[in-house]
């Protein structure tokens, strides 16, 4: 008996199986991702279990006595203000001190100058106690007593930088030291120099506190109406 056999035609390649071959050697990356890493829009989702950089950074920041940079900028923040605010109040004391001392040196400025001159009082007032209806050995009595209350005045005036100014006759006048009062005529004194004083003139240190007052010399009329 013969066996009948049917023609079957030999199977055509698989061009889809090639296909995919192909695009899978052109993926750039090699790496088979598990259906369960990816999820519906194609991202691999974050492992939210591992720290991210941004928490390792702070973690990292924290020093060796377990404060952060934000604990330790506080920190420095708050003493810095502190001694902004402590030097503040020192310059404030240290002002109302200096202008107290200022105060007090206006209100007791005279205070020795005073004292000093008690004593030439004392002396004034002495010599008006003088009886003079006794004429024995009066004018010589007020004469010393003059003579001492001077001498502790002129101490009193050395003791605080007061300088007598006392021009002679016939110096040059100095207008920054001397008054003129008034012009005599003389040919003995040279014009323009002193014939006569006046009043005394005094300086505290070099601050002129009055000038000499002096009459000035002038050349005769009929000198300058022959010149």
């Amino acid at each position: 008996m013969t066996e009948k056999r049917e023609f079957m035609p030999a199977s055509e390649p698989d061009n889809h199986s090639g296909t995919t071959e192909k695009s899978t050697n052109e993926r750039p990356d090699d790496t088979v991702l598990d259906p369960s890493e990816v999820s519906e829009d194609g991202v691999p989702p974050v492992n939210e279990g591992e720290p991210s950089g941004a928490l390792e950074d702070t973690v990292e920041d924290e020093d060796e006595s377990g404060l952060s940079e934000v604990d330790r900028l506080n920190a420095e923040l708050s003493q810095l203000r502190d001694d902004f605010l402590r030097a503040k109040a020192d310059a404030e004391n240290a002002r109302k001190r200096a202008q107290t001392e200022v105060a007090n040196a206006r209100r007791y400025a005279l205070e020795g100058f005073a004292s000093e001159l008690l004593n030439v009082r004392d002396s004034l007032d002495l010599a008006r106690a003088v009886d003079l209806q006794q004429t024995e050995g009066v004018v010589e009595s007020v004469v010393e007593g003059l003579e001492l209350t001077l001498r502790q005045l002129d101490s009193a005036f050395e003791r605080f930088s007061i300088h007598e100014l006392s021009p002679e006759v016939g110096d040059k006048l100095d207008p920054e030291s001397h008054q003129a009062m008034s012009l005599i005529e003389s040919s003995d004194v040279s014009p323009n120099h002193i014939f006569q004083v006046v009043q005394k003139g005094y300086r505290l240190n070099d601050r002129l506190l009055r000038p000499a007052r002096v009459l000035v010399a002038k050349a005769p009329a009929d000198e300058s109406s022959d010149g």
